[in-house]
């Protein structure tokens, strides 16, 4: 299992619409949060190990309607 987390900037006033359609149409989601700063919302994914992280972000995310930009990370170890 791959733990990946999503920084996304969204179009003015989609911060809403973008988590609403992420959380509903996209299966691998786990959990989204509105946040302050640089980005608007952090996506937090759980994907098999067979799941490309880069088709997944490109396919699946940045496509949303409202989405601007995207940061990626990738988590290494949970330690609860």
């Amino acid at each position: 299992m791959q733990t990946i987390f999503i920084f996304c900037k969204c179009e003015l006033g989609k911060a809403y619409n973008v988590a609403d359609e992420a959380i509903l149409g996209v299966e691998s989601i786990s959990e989204i949060h509105s946040i302050s700063g640089e980005h608007d919302l952090l996506i937090k994914a759980y994907l098999s190990d067979n799941t490309d992280i880069g088709h997944f972000v490109t396919d699946k995310i940045q496509t949303l309607p409202g989405i601007k930009e995207t940061f990626t990370l990738i988590g290494f170890k949970a330690f609860s």
